[in-house]
Parts: C-alpha cells; structure tokens; sequence
C-alpha cells in the first residue's frame, strides 16, 4: 500500500539530486519568535492556544494526514513563572543577552547594593567545624608561600589568602579529617583557587585562547599514573603546587582512583577554555549545557575524589562507575556549584564578565528578575537535594547486593556519602562567611537572636525548625502526589524549530512490508508463553507506530538491508518501551525486570560464544539484531555497542522504580535519563561505528561531541515528550515525561509547561549550530585532524541533523500519538496501563472499575 506524503509542513524537503545538486527546500513557516494567534492569557503571561494543534486522525491504511497549518507562538521571551516570588516587574531579556536588571562588567565598587536577598536553604545536615583548623591555617599559609602563589605572583597578596580563609572551608567541609589530611586538602583548594584566579589574570582578562591552551596542555605532566615517572621542571606556581601536591596524595591509592582523580582534575582545568570560549563570544549558555559543563569547570567532581582520600575510603572499583555512584557525585557536584553560583553572581557579574553562573544563565532562558532567577536556583539546588538523599535511601542497598559488596566495602561507600554531605553543609556555613562573596542580609543569613526551636550557635542554622519546611520546599511532596490518568485532551503542540530539510529513503516502502514480517517471526506480535499481559503489539499496531518511517528519515542514504536493520532495532527497543511497564510495572516486579535485563546480556556475546536458547520475543529479536550488527565489529566498537544497548534497557528500571514510588523525577536526573531511555546513543552509535576508525576515539570524548549529540538527542527526546503527553499523562499514568517534569518543578499548568519546553528545545537547537559553527573547527585545529577526518566529522553532523529531522517527521506521521488510536488500543493489554490499583493473586475482585465494564 503507498502513503504518498511522509513529510510535515516544518520540514524543509530537500528535492531529488541533479546536476545542480540537491532541489530548493520548502520555507519554514513562521520563524522564532514570530507571534501567533494565540489570544494572550494574563495570568500566564505567554499566549493561549485557541484551539489545541493536534495531528488529525487518518483512516485505516491511509498514508499520515500532516498538518497544514501553524499556530505559532505559545511562548514570548518574557513570563512570569507560577511559584516562584515576584520581587518586581519581569524582565524584558531577549535570549543569550544579559537581563535588564543585570549587574554589568566594570570596576568593583565600595559596599555594592546586592542585586537580590539570598534564598532560604535546604541544610538538613548541620556543618562541623574541624579542630585542627589553626594548625591547618598556618600550614597552608607557609606552603602556598613556598610555591610562590603570594608575595610576587602578581595574583594574591598575603592578605587576600587570609580572608578567604580555605582552611575555613576545608575545616568546615571535612569535619573528621585529621591534622595532617586537613593540612594536606587545603593545600589542595589553595592550589585549585589560586590556578582560577590566576587563569583569570593571565588568560580571561585578556581572552588568551591560544595561551590558555598552551598553559594548560602542561598540567597532565604533573600528574603521572606511573608514581616513578618523572615531572618536568615546573614554570609557574601552578605547576609547582601540583607536581607538590600529587607526589604528597597518591601513593596510598589506587592505580584506579588515581585514574578517576587524574581525569577530574583534567576536565577541572581543561574546562577553563570553555568559559573563556564563552566570554569571547559574549554568549550565555542554556540551563542544560550550564549545568553539565558547570560539573567540569567547577571542581566538584574533584572534590569528591578527594573526599575519597579525606574520609579513608576509597569506593570500590566495581561499583564507581555505576548509576548510583554517578549520580551521588553529579548531584553532590550541581549541588556545591548551585549554591556557589548564588553566592558568587555579584562578584561573577560586576567583576569578572562571567556568563556562566546559573543564576544569569535562568535569568536569561526564563526572561525574569534576578530575584526571581535566584529563587528558581534554589529550588533547583534543593531538587538536586533530594535527589541525593532518594538515591542513598533507594538504590545504594540493592547495588551492594548486586554486586555482593563486603560489609566493610558498604562502610566505606556510605563513609563516602557522610564525606559528601559533610562538604554540602560545610561548605554553605564557609559560603556565608567568606569575604569572597556576596553573604549580607537575606533570609539565608545565619539566625542572630535566639530563637527556641534553633541552637543558635556557629554552625547550626539548619536546626532551626522555624525555617525547616520552608527550606524542604513543596517540591518534594508535588513530586509524590501526582494524580495520574487526569485527563488532559490533545497534546498541544508548538511551532518546532526545525532548520534541517528531511530527506526520506528510497527504500521506505519495502521495509514496511520487512519490518512487520520481521516482528511476526521474532514473536513481537504475540503473547509471550507463560507471561500473563504480554499481547502488547500486533500486527496493526505494528503498521500503525510505522518506525521504518523514522528510519527512513534519519537514514536516508541506507541501502534496503541497512534500512531494514534501522528499522528492526527501532521496532524492538520501542516493544520493549511497551513491554516493560505492562508486564513488569502493573506488579511492580523490579527484580523480574532486572532478571529479564541479565538476560538479555546473554545475548550480546562480545566474543562470539554460544547464546542461550531465546525464551520470548525480546530475547529472539535481540540474538538475531547482534549476529546481524555486530557480527563485522572489532572487538573495541562491539564493546561500546553493547553499553549502549543495556545503557537503554537499564534505563527502564529507572522508570519502573521511579513509577512504583510515584514520583516524578528531578529535571536535571530525568533529562539526562530521558537521553538512555530514548535510546539516542543506541541510534546515535550506529553513525559513529561506521567511521572506522578514521577518527581518533578521543574526539568523540571530547567535549564539544558529546555537547553536539547530547543538545540533539534533547531536542529529540523533547519532541517526544510533547507529543506523546496525552498518551503518558492521561491514558498511561505515566511520570516520565518532560513537559509534566516541567509542571512539577515550576508548579505551573500544562500551557507553561510547555512554553518552558519549547524555549528549552529551540535553545538545545541553537547550542547544536552554535557547536557546528563555533566549537568544532577549533576541536578540529587543537586536534590537528586530517582533512579526511574533518570530512567524516562534517558527515556526522549531516547524519544528526538528518536524525532530527527524521524524528520530526515520523512523530507527525506515525498513529502512535493520536488520540484517536489512544482511545482504540483495541489490545487489552494497553487499556489503562496503571500503577495504582492493587495487583497479583486474589485483587481481581477489587477492580471494580475495570469488572463493570466486561462483558460476561
């Protein structure tokens, strides 16, 4: 059967090739930032939709019915977020440029005005003071003197050491340390300061690329794995308190810690570059790429390494790398960086230029005041929180069981997270008291009078029960009382900016036909034996969801095989998108899903050994898609195939826990997820795997790559989310889904919700061709690639740029989103996937609902 048009009106459609190569594109309708029709909504302060934009339904075997019209507008750069305090007029910002309220560049002035009052903190951990504090200040005065970072350095003089005073900070961050390990970690953060300020001086100020980059090529030599290589001949303060201070930290670790801390401090130094890049092009980042670039360039991470060696306990090697390792130091990392930003804005942006601090950088995505964008900080600083604490409480226990963790190895893994809250708290009590920052007035100061429910002493502000709730926030308990299935009709949709033509391959109908055949002998299609609600695809909603047309578009030079292949792993990672939540969710059966997960490694043997006998469709699918793709791997690209596939099937346990606790993610937490679940490196990786190995493996490391595909799988996983929002809210009970995330956070309605989405996704779009145009021609010159490098690179950017598109085009084109297919599943599997009612032996009888309607 041919379906004539696959392509939607946001598309622009590259013609068929000829002499004069590719044919005129089709116009965008309307453009960022064009005002729609939309009547405005006082209350918002964005436009209303009239009439919700749906994708109309079609009839049965009809070819997609593509919406013709635009109703643009559903955001304006300037709003007013429900939940956050107005403190003035809203801002009138427009995107990348300073708010209007904004603290300009210039000279310090005396006793500066603060531009906003200080939020009430989330401190549920008292800080400490260590006693060794004195004995520590006066060590660490002598050594930075040693090392030539006071008197003559042209940076610090003997009294801007004194009232920083990081023997405070260390004292308060590391409470339980002794004289000698709290002398040895404020070196460390002398040493750390000193190299950021002195990277100002020398390279910021002047806006030095090229000499900053050569200055930092050197530090690595000062950090050898092998403790019997030699160092160089140090050349400035920073290499000599490096090469001091490495020699003096490592030899009681690791060969593996030394490696992770090796790598922090790089990425801590390295980074430096990009907020220079930044500052040069007098460009603000998005909240995205802030907050993971900010994990670099702002030490945290390097900070819980060395925690590791504060507190004498290393994490074991087996677990370091996994999920709940990862995000214990990200969250421990935005954390500290999140609070850091609050307190440094003023001295950041008065000062210094700076553009990357996360208060500036909400001040400009949201268009609001820099009270309000402070405010929104916070809670983003106590979300992240609250991440921390859920994954001590809910993930640590099963992983130590996982891996059959001794019982002194689980001391030392949660002697590691007492280290990691211990800096949290400390570090605020330094924060508040620090002449290098912005701390007087505002409710974040430090109670002065005596108060009965507070100790009223140094260090215990976070006792005062007076401020507790208000400092926990109502965003925990939102998070846990979502009402699931509400019904919220047709999923709106915003004018997607989209500035890549589609092109579709020439093979799209034929692996339609392959692609369905392909599901009926892999058993997708049926019930799975011995597995009760398990009919969750047939042979129409096979047709129906269409995937070989998202392949199509997003790879449009495949050959028919290579379509087919595409097309055969879309189909089996979205059954098992299905799948999970039906048969495993509806029971809650977490170690069901994770047997089912072990399985499934089975079959992605890296060395060619036999494979069990498959026992379902998922396990047949999956045996016969790795003997077709990873059959002609070597041994290094069958690896990291291999992580990207269990990256996504991992993935949904993380929704299955999240969906059996009810709570709606953390944003940070949930986009970064969201990546894995929609299996963006899955697809992603097939490109890169066909390179060869014509590009050295550490570009696509490289931190410019990994910002390119990760602003395109956001872009991708957004689109996702808005139009599939009435099929997870209302008809799946659903909590994974970024508009609702939105919701939850900013304590807004749909219409806001998706306005913040959409401004989200216009900015990841905006950073991809900020990467192309501006980042990789110098990732190019640093890494002095070939010219047949370069052209491959160029190519890869062409294949996510046909990605996106592609992805686009299918979600218009596919029934999967359609109301009218949501309200006539027709598989009872399907209808009313919940979470709620009870399930399992013996509660049939209380689903009354559900009995009611069946026929006898």
């Amino acid at each position: 059967m041919k379906q004539p048009d696959q392509t939607n009106p946001h598309l622009a459609v590259a013609g068929p090739p000829g002499p004069g190569g590719p044919g005129p594109g089709l116009p965008l309708p309307g453009g960022p930032g064009s005002p729609g029709p939309g009547l405005t909504d006082p209350r918002l302060g964005i436009p209303s939709l009239p009439h919700p934009r749906v994708a109309p339904a079609r009839p049965a075997h009809a070819a997609p019915a593509i919406p013709g019209t635009t109703i643009s507008g559903i955001a304006t750069p300037s709003r007013v977020i429900p939940g956050l305090p107005i403190s003035g007029p809203p801002g009138s910002a427009q995107a990348d440029t300073p708010q209007s309220g904004t603290a300009t560049t210039g000279p310090a002035k005396s006793a500066p005005a603060q531009p906003f009052q200080l939020p009430a903190f989330y401190l549920p951990h008292p800080a400490r003071l260590n006693p060794h504090l004195e004995h520590a200040r006066t060590h660490t005065k002598a050594w930075a003197r040693s090392m030539g970072m006071v008197e003559g350095s042209g940076i610090w003089e003997e009294h801007d050491l004194d009232s920083h005073d990081y023997a405070l900070l260390c004292a308060y961050t590391h409470p339980d340390a002794s004289a000698e390990e709290l002398a040895l970690v404020t070196d460390w953060y002398v040493w750390v300061f000193f190299f950021d300020d002195h990277f100002l001086e020398i390279f910021k100020r002047s806006q030095d690329r090229e000499g900053g980059k050569a200055y930092l090529d050197r530090l690595p030599a000062f950090m050898p794995l092998d403790l019997g290589a030699e160092v160089p001949a140090p050349t400035n303060p920073v290499e000599a308190g490096l090469a001091d201070l490495w020699a003096r930290t490592v030899p009681s670790m690791s060969a593996d810690w030394r490696a992770r801390f090796a790598e922090s401090t790089e990425h801590l130094l390295n980074e430096s570059l990009w907020e220079l890049s930044n500052i040069n092009a007098g460009r603000t980042p998005n909240p995205v790429e802030y907050i993971e670039m900010r994990r670099k360039v702002g030490g945290a991470p390097w900070s819980a390494g060395l925690i590791e060696h504060a507190v004498g306990a290393e994490v074991p090697a087996v677990i370091a790398a996994s999920r709940p390792l990862r995000v214990l130091k990200d969250t421990f990392s935005d954390g500290v960086h999140l609070r850091n930003d609050l307190f440094s804005y003023q001295r950041e942006t008065e000062e210094e230029g700076e553009r990357s601090n996360g208060v500036l950088v909400l001040e400009t995505f949201l268009g609001c005041t820099t009270q309000e964008a402070a405010d929104a900080v916070n809670e983003l600083l106590t979300s992240r929180l609250h991440q921390f604490e859920n994954t001590v409480v809910t993930e640590l226990a099963p992983l130590f069981a996982e891996h059959g963790l001794a019982p002194q190895d689980c001391a030392r893994v949660l002697a590691y997270v007492k280290g990691l809250q211990d800096w949290q708290s400390g570090g605020h009590e330094w924060h508040m008291r620090s002449s290098r920052y912005m701390n007087g007035g505002g409710s974040g100061t430090a109670p002065t009078g005596w108060s009965p429910y507070g100790a009223g002493s140094l260090g215990t502000s976070a006792l005062d029960l007076t401020r507790l709730g208000a400092m926990v926030g109502p965003g925990r308990a939102r998070s846990f009382t979502h009402v699931p299935h509400r019904p919220v009709g047709p999923s709106l949709l915003p004018d997607f900016r989209m500035p890549f033509g589609l092109r579709l391959s020439p093979h799209l109908e034929t692996s339609r036909r392959n692609t369905v055949d392909w599901c009926r002998r892999t058993g997708l299609l049926q019930p799975q034996p011995g597995i009760p609600g398990s009919h969750v695809w047939d042979e129409k909603r096979a047709a129906d969801i269409d995937l070989p047309l998202c392949a199509a578009g997003i790879h449009p030079d495949a050959t028919l095989a290579e379509l087919d292949l595409t097309s055969a792993w879309l189909a089996w990672g979205t059954y098992g998108d299905d799948y999970y939540p039906v048969v495993y969710g509806r029971r809650r059966d977490l170690l069901g899903a994770k047997a089912c997960n072990a399985r499934l490694s089975l079959f992605m043997p890296l060395d060619g050994t036999a494979t069990p006998a498959p026992a379902n469709a998922l396990e047949r699918g999956l045996a016969d898609l790795w003997t077709r793709t990873a059959g002609p791997m070597a041994p290094d690209a069958r690896q990291k195939f291999r992580t990207s596939v269990e990256d996504m099937t991992e993935s949904w346990l993380w929704e299955l826990a999240n969906q059996a606790q009810n709570r709606i993610p953390d944003p940070v937490d949930y986009l970064e997820m969201r990546r894995k679940t929609f299996g963006s490196d899955l697809t992603m990786s097939l490109c890169r795997l066909a390179h060869g190995r014509q590009v050295p493996a550490e570009i696509y490391r490289s931190g410019p790559l990994r910002s390119l595909e990760n602003a395109a799988a956001d872009y991708a996983c957004l689109i996702n989310d808005v139009f599939s929002y009435q099929k997870e809210i209302e008809y799946e009970g659903e909590v994974h889904n970024g508009v609702l995330v939105v919701q939850n956070f900013f304590d807004c309605d749909y219409p806001t919700a998706l306005a913040i989405v959409d401004d989200l996704m216009n900015s990841r779009m905006r950073q991809f061709q900020h990467v192309v145009a501006h980042e990789l021609p110098v990732l190019y010159d640093d890494f002095k690639l070939t010219k047949e490098a370069r052209a491959v690179l160029d190519g890869y950017v062409r294949e996510l740029q046909d990605w996106m598109a592609g992805i686009l085009n299918w979600h218009f084109g596919c029934f999967r989103y359609q109301e009218a297919a949501l309200s006539h599943q027709g598989l009872p599997e399907l209808s009313g996937v919940s979470f709620t009612g009870p399930t399992g032996l013996g509660t049939a009888a209380a689903r009354i609902a559900a009995l009611v309607g069946q026929p006898g």
